[in-house]
């Protein structure tokens, strides 16, 4: 039997990203085929997840401006993506360890998101690696970690605020990075963000649908929690343009589209 959140937090603590992503395939493997034991009481999850010491983590707005050096830039553009792939692998382990009390598939649906994202974050390094770089050469923001500790005390919260905002905001911009890509003659990254696309419109339906679990469980009306959340936690920072067509493939209404047009 495989108790599934404990192995989620063993993982989540793993440093070394290889020893990470490998672990994450095994089990989600070994969840496949085998029995899972949802254990309900709360877990120890630390607020940090394991993580190398590189990259360094700056502020957005002391991150090095990729236009200055046509080469470096596009490394660092790929890097860039490749540290958001190995955060959402560590945002969905948390999700599985932090959050108790929930039906199986809730656990089962965010592995299957690990095993994805481990996925993304393998097939990245290792194309970074053909322009002689890799993980932790550039440094990168924490943004994504900064929202998932603001959210560690409700999973509404955050179902709401990290696969339906900042997970959602990669389906906004990836088909402007896939032009910008192919522009400039790297086919091979754009290839792999075309299987990133596809794949992270089911990572945010996933968000979509807890959240919509929850706030029927809360007896709460979607539309206005989704709006208010956008509120207190992004007040005035959430702008389109968005790519509505995505959205709406991962969940998203008429309605909650309209809401964000209007913002």
């Amino acid at each position: 039997m495989i108790d599934i959140r404990q192995r989620a937090l063993d993982l989540l603590l793993i440093t070394a990203p290889e020893d990470k992503v490998q672990g994450v395939a095994a089990l989600f493997e070994q969840a496949a085929t085998n029995p899972i034991e949802i254990s309900r009481q709360a877990l120890d999850v630390p607020e940090l997840p394991g993580r190398p010491a590189k990259p360094d983590l700056v502020a957005p707005r002391d991150l090095p401006r990729r236009r200055n050096n046509a080469e470096l830039g596009h490394a660092a553009l790929i890097h860039a993506i490749t540290h958001i792939e190995f955060n959402a692998i560590n945002l969905a382990l948390d999700a599985i360890a932090r959050f108790a009390d929930l039906p199986e598939d809730f656990y089962r649906d965010w592995l299957r998101v690990a095993a994805e994202e481990a996925t993304h974050f393998t097939m990245l390094n290792a194309h970074l690696a053909e322009s002689g770089k890799t993980y932790g050469d550039f440094p990168a923001h924490d943004g994504m970690w900064e929202m998932a500790r603001k959210t560690h005390h409700d999973p509404l919260i955050r179902m709401a605020l990290v696969p339906r905002v900042l997970e959602a905001r990669g389906l906004d911009v990836t088909p402007k990075m896939m032009d910008k890509l192919r522009a400039s003659g790297d086919l091979k990254a754009v290839e792999i963000l075309e299987l990133i696309l596809r794949e992270e419109i089911g990572h945010v339906a996933v968000g979509t649908r807890w959240f919509n679990y929850l706030c029927d469980q809360r007896q709460l009306e979607p539309l206005s929690t989704f709006s208010e959340l956008l509120n207190i936690y992004f007040a005035g920072e959430l702008r389109g343009p968005f790519h509505d067509e995505a959205r709406k493939q991962a969940g998203f209404t008429d309605a909650e589209m309209a809401m964000l047009n209007s913002r």
